[in-house]
């Protein structure tokens, strides 16, 4: 069988256990913790997210490469806070010393989560377990002298939570260092390394995970180096048949530059998604995805926000990975906690209504500011925020084919900062 015949014989997967799931949690945990700083900014993708925008990076996990940006507020700061100190200094002050993984994993079941992604290595090169390949340079060795990898996986297990993993394959800015990534073009294709031997370092790194914590999701980053899309030993087409192999409710991304995939992502508001694949939008509760000091109200979601946004992906077809971002120590931003309780209060009354559910999409509904509707089993569930007061919603408003009173419905809706209220029909004969 040829290279052809190989990339064609991997399976397309759609697990129930990933169909079904509303919500992941992204975890974003890295030496960029210890700064902690980027320059506030747009979202990825919207309207006033400019061409300049890794200059004025708001992703924290960025920091190694916008502090070398001359002229950028992150190198000013970096100067000014830190005398403009080696990055790798920050791996040895990381300690993580108030990390308690089952913690995380019982918010994050309480939060509605199916399933935990975590940075198991990010931009900066910096693997989270003993690596191969990585030396001592990895949270094994150095900082905080833990395989916080095995740490997360096993406490998630333990909270009933499938455990995936974020690999970057495709920058690695001590294994292959470049000038900095100014435009959008040297990540994806001026300064991303293709080269076979860093395909094959990052393929032994990816192996490792699988055979170590057996990971239900592979998510890769930034693509992946074009000479290593190979079958040989050591290529990414062996790779991907041995997590098929090994994991049989295992399934990867899109992000391995278009080699296979078997869901489709989106980040933020940037990407399209489609109406015939499964597809995830992964996105922080704030502007960036790793833990920012500067952020505060004005660039979180409130709990409402989390909570419409997660309906109306489902809706939609999809499903959301929401990140956390925590902080050196291994504690959670006290906001960021919030705003996950309050979905789980949601989550807690209405998961069973959109797990496994058909989205019907976005309704217009007079008086109502926001309107979407999932069907599951005979039965339409429709979620709607507006108000504050009493809407009277006629049944010609209301999706068609279910059993809806003749008169239609009444709900009470608490206002801009309110959740959004439910209402299910009688199931269809």
């Amino acid at each position: 069988m040829d290279d052809l015949d190989r990339w064609n014989a991997l399976p397309t997967r759609l697990p129930d256990w990933f169909r079904d799931a509303p919500l992941g949690i992204f975890l974003h945990w890295g030496a960029y913790a210890v700064p902690a700083w980027a320059e506030l900014g747009a979202e990825l993708g919207a309207a006033d997210d400019g061409a300049d925008r890794l200059t004025r990076n708001p992703y924290s996990e960025w920091y190694a490469n916008t502090i070398c940006i001359e002229g950028s507020a992150a190198a000013e700061h970096h100067r000014a806070v830190h005398g403009g100190a080696p990055y790798d200094d920050f791996l040895d002050t990381w300690q993580a010393e108030s990390f308690d993984p089952g913690a995380w994993a019982e918010l994050f079941r309480r939060a509605g989560a199916d399933y935990v992604v975590l940075t198991t290595k990010h931009h900066d090169g910096i693997p989270l377990w003993d690596a191969p390949g990585s030396g001592g340079r990895n949270t094994a060795r150095r900082g905080p002298r833990r395989d916080l990898v095995g740490e997360v996986a096993r406490a998630a297990g333990g909270a009933g939570l499938r455990f995936g993993v974020y690999y970057s394959g495709g920058l690695d800015w001590h294994v292959r260092p470049t000038a900095p990534l100014v435009h959008g073009e040297d990540v994806h294709d001026a300064k991303r390394p293709r080269d076979d031997e860093y395909g094959k370092y990052c393929s032994a790194q990816v192996r490792d995970l699988i055979d170590r914590y057996g990971p239900d999701v592979l998510w890769n980053d930034i693509g992946w180096p074009d000479q290593n899309m190979h079958f040989g030993e050591g290529g990414l087409g062996e790779l991907l048949e041995h997590f098929y192999r090994e994991r049989p409710e295992g399934l990867i991304n899109d992000r391995f530059s278009g080699a296979h995939h078997d869901f489709v992502t989106t980040e933020y508001q940037a990407g399209v998604a489609p109406a015939e694949q499964a597809w995830e939008n992964c996105r922080g509760i704030g502007q960036s995805f790793g833990y920012n000091q500067l952020e505060g109200a004005d660039q979180y979601m409130s709990g409402a926000q989390a909570v419409r946004h997660v309906v109306d992906a489902v809706s939609r077809g999809g499903r959301v990975l929401l990140n956390v971002g925590p902080r050196a120590d291994g504690t959670l931003p006290e906001a960021q906690v919030e705003v996950l309780e309050q979905l789980g209060g949601f989550m807690a009354e209405h998961k069973q209504a959109l797990a496994g559910s058909r989205g019907l999409g976005e309704l217009q509904i007079p008086g109502a500011d926001w309107a979407r509707a999932v069907e599951k089993d005979g039965r339409c569930h429709v979620f709607v925020a507006g108000g504050p007061g009493v809407l009277r919603i006629a049944a010609a408003d209301l999706p068609a084919g279910f059993g809806w009173p003749a008169g239609g419905v009444e709900v009470e809706l608490g206002g801009e900062a309110a959740v959004p209220v439910a209402v299910s029909s009688e199931a269809s004969s």
